[in-house]
């Protein structure tokens, strides 16, 4: 990763960071000593977990014992890996689970962390497997696409998300079929739902006879023509990862065109609207920001800089992640609120259906924290330093401070001392 700041301001902003990272490690302890085992919090009701009785699938069950094992990363604690174990083991049956498009969500965030951790191959490993057998199992050959929970005409860009299940599944197996699956997926998103301004949509219909993308749909974007902003960061973060694991040219200018879209139409402070495009008035109002969309951007844009290429742009993903969980921690840090039960404010998971809007979601503590460790790893490097900043002027005399470019005549010279 590009090196970004002043020592400075690095040094800033490692400690801030490592602030929320504590504060994210006594949440949770928090939840796992007032909840049972077998509870999987979704999103918080008035910044209370325990509420959150309306789920139509449970495809954020991993993001809860996710956490636990990136704490037990940075702080090598036994008591977290123990607990994120606990949590993880229940999931296992649903390696075989067709009813939903999210195997990526539930064993990427558990079970290949728990292997990375050092736990034991011959157990995890035919888990991750069969997850990513059974993910391709969706694959709609009339349109070339794996199918979303909705039915076999739908195609959502979440999908980008658990498609990694399959790549990984196909390079442990050498298994063709699969790799072709997740290949074919692959350029059918990008194809159908991401943009040529790099703008992603929700969902694509499809044909079933004939295999034709009929339209653009959506089912929590503000219309089918409209860019959801957290749709878009699933597509930035997943076709970033789909490169890392295969290093197909194509995936990695996908999720630059993403990033450029986002970066050029998200505030300064790099908290996103719940949709790029959603109205200035009313209950869907583009003010709505969704904390969650940004935590997956900053996390995604911080493994976009490192395959960059070109310096100045990873210089650019890195800085405004860093900026992102800057202002994230700042404003929308769950410590502001009394009684909040979650680490991050200001989430949505669905605002249609009013669940969850300006609330702790789930997917956005698991994606805040995971940018959090991430920053906090390049921030921790040596030497590291954000772009070269201008040189300073103490050297000067008060009156030489003062700018003047070079005008090219005596006669403009004389003009411009006039307007000053």
């Amino acid at each position: 990763m590009p090196a970004i700041t002043d020592q400075h301001t690095a040094e800033q902003n490692r400690h801030m960071l490592e602030s929320a990272f504590e504060f994210a490690m006594q949440q949770v302890d928090s939840l796992v000593r007032k909840y049972p085992i077998e509870y999987y919090p979704m999103y918080t009701v008035g910044g209370v977990f325990g509420k959150d009785n309306s789920r139509w699938t449970h495809w954020c069950d991993g993001f809860f014992p996710g956490l636990m094992f990136i704490f037990a990363e940075r702080t090598r604690s036994e008591l977290w890996l123990e607990r994120a174990v606990a949590r993880s083991l229940p999931l296992e049956t649903r390696q075989y689970d067709r009813s939903v498009h999210d195997l990526g969500f539930l064993f990427l965030s558990t079970y290949a962390r728990w292997i990375e951790l050092g736990g034991p191959n011959e157990r995890i490993a035919p888990v991750l497997q069969q997850a990513g057998r059974t993910m391709a199992m969706r694959f709609v050959a009339n349109g070339q696409y794996l199918r979303s929970f909705v039915g076999p005409a739908s195609l959502f860009i979440d999908i980008m998300m658990n498609v990694g299940t399959i790549f990984r599944a196909g390079s442990e197996l050498n298994d063709d079929h699969l790799l072709a699956i997740a290949h074919q997926h692959c350029a059918t998103t990008r194809r159908a739902l991401v943009r040529g301004d790099g703008s992603t949509a929700h969902e694509a219909i499809y044909d079933l006879s004939s295999g034709e993308c009929l339209r653009q749909s959506t089912h929590q974007g503000y219309r089918g023509d409209s860019c959801w902003s957290r749709g878009l960061a699933w597509s930035m973060y997943g076709f970033t990862r789909s490169y890392k694991q295969c290093g197909r040219p194509d995936y990695l200018e996908t999720a630059m065109l993403n990033a450029n879209y986002w970066l050029t139409h998200c505030p300064k402070d790099g908290i996103a609207p719940w949709d790029f495009d959603a109205p200035a008035k009313g209950p869907l109002i583009q003010t709505q920001v969704d904390t969650s969309a940004a935590a997956i951007a900053a996390s995604a844009l911080l493994d976009l800089s490192q395959f960059a290429g070109d310096t100045l742009l990873a210089s650019r993903y890195s800085e405004f992640a860093i900026t992102t969980l800057t202002t994230l921690v700042t404003r929308y840090l769950g410590r502001r609120t009394q009684g909040f039960e979650g680490i991050l404010n200001g989430g949505v998971y669905h605002i249609h259906k009013n669940l969850g809007v300006h609330e702790a979601v789930m997917f956005g503590e698991y994606f805040f924290v995971e940018a959090l460790d991430k920053a906090l790893i390049a921030l921790n490097r040596p030497g590291y330093r954000l772009a070269t900043t201008a040189y300073p002027e103490e050297s000067l005399p008060a009156e030489a401070r003062k700018w003047h470019d070079g005008p090219l005549n005596d006669a403009e010279a004389d003009a411009a001392r006039e307007q000053q």
